[in-house]
């Protein structure tokens, strides 16, 4: 599990360890886009291709990629599903999953990230967007489009009056654990939440791994999920 910003790769670019990515897209000539544009950076290489949902579950527990890019359409397994059998695939906690789509619908969204995917990226994005996201991604921090945050944000307050466990599901934490989640459900990294809370971002970071655990919390990207739901978060 990796709950912090620092990664377990090196995500700043130009490092001796480099991002390795999985393509899964049935189109050929969008993986050739992906994988021309990726080959270009120093820290980022492409281990992988998958032209089914099948295939790059298979493809992942076989190379183990850091970050997997995955599109939701695809024959013999959608993306969504194919997320959640990597997410439940012991020894594959690590990999992070970036689900690119034209699909910025509410149903997409909430599958795909109760499904374990670290966040979301339309495919209208550009390059240095797709890059970033990567990067972001790999260090172990979420990620959602901000359109699709916006309307995650109003799904989530609209439910909020009908979920009657939110405070039983944050019984566990401790006040400053609460204070933490709320501020990773805002977007904040280790470093910012720190210093919103006057605490180093080695202590930011032990709370947030401490969040996890006790909500059994993949990564961040749940955290961001849970506390939209439990309404620590507020629009």
């Amino acid at each position: 599990m990796n709950p912090g910003g620092g990664g377990h790769v090196n995500a700043g670019g130009g490092g001796d360890v480099a991002i390795r990515v999985l393509l899964a897209d049935d189109e050929k000539l969008v993986r050739s886009g992906f994988r021309l544009l990726l080959d270009t950076e120093d820290d980022i290489t492409v281990v992988g291709e998958a032209t089914t949902g099948a295939e790059a579950v298979e493809q992942a527990r076989a190379v183990r990629p850091d970050v997997v890019l995955m599109d939701i359409r695809m024959p013999r397994l959608d993306g969504i599903e194919a997320t959640r059998q990597i997410a439940a695939t012991n020894g594959l906690r690590d990999v992070r999953v970036l689900i690119l789509t034209t699909y910025d619908t509410d149903a997409y969204v909430f599958d795909g990230l109760q499904a374990g995917a670290s966040g979301f990226l339309l495919k209208d994005a550009g390059p240095a967007e797709l890059l970033h996201a990567i990067r972001v991604i790999a260090a172990g921090e979420a990620l959602l489009a901000p359109r699709i945050t916006r309307r995650l944000i109003a799904q989530f307050t609209a439910r909020r009056a009908a979920d009657r466990t939110a405070e039983d599901r944050l019984a566990v934490l401790t006040d400053r654990e609460r204070e933490v989640v709320a501020l990773v459900g805002q977007g904040l990294r280790n470093d910012e939440i720190g210093a919103a809370l006057f605490v180093s971002p080695a202590t930011a970071r032990t709370h947030v791994s401490h969040a996890m655990v006790k909500l059994g919390a993949r990564d961040r990207a749940q955290l961001v999920v849970i506390a939209y739901q439990t309404g620590l978060v507020t629009p």
